[in-house]
């Protein structure tokens, strides 16, 4: 979905995540495998929520203070480099995948782990790379900059 002056990601990311998390969860259904020991699996998993939702709110308050719009189908307005972005260009997509995988640790579903991978993936060219090169005709050399000196997840 391509609009002026935005992105163009394939999707919402928030959809993308809860995707690929629904595909792991009904792959579990369908080919059923050993449960993740809940000893373990219940407090990382419960970290890992808790860490995401943290980064998210710090992520969209970063968004608020910039004054730019989070939705990636509106116009950018400037770029954020305060708050997570100083350690990472994505802190959204960093904070939808650990709550991604301690939902599937919570739920012991080792399917809903193995699907994060090609979700990552199409995050990574289908959401970042559009993303990355929008800001890069946008801001031009600032955003060059900001790229040389913040790794793009972590």
């Amino acid at each position: 979905m391509s609009r002026p002056n935005t992105a163009g990601v394939v999707a919402p990311p928030p959809l993308i995540y809860l995707g690929g998390l629904a595909a792991g969860f009904a792959l579990d259904a369908a080919l059923p495998s050993p449960e993740l020991p809940g000893a373990v699996a219940v407090p990382l998993g419960g970290a890992l929520v808790a860490t995401g939702v943290a980064l998210a709110g710090s992520f969209a308050a970063a968004f608020r203070r910039a004054g730019t719009p989070v939705d990636p189908y509106q116009t950018t307005t400037s770029i954020v480099t305060t708050g997570p972005y100083k350690l990472t260009r994505n802190p959204a997509y960093v904070a939808m995948a650990s709550a991604y995988v301690g939902i599937a640790l919570l739920a012991r579903k080792p399917w809903a782990l193995a699907t994060l991978v090609p979700t990552v993936a199409l995050i990574d060219r289908g959401v970042i790379a559009r993303e990355e090169r929008y800001l890069t005709r946008r801001f031009g050399d600032d955003y060059r900059a900001y790229k040389a000196r913040v790794r793009r997840w972590l």
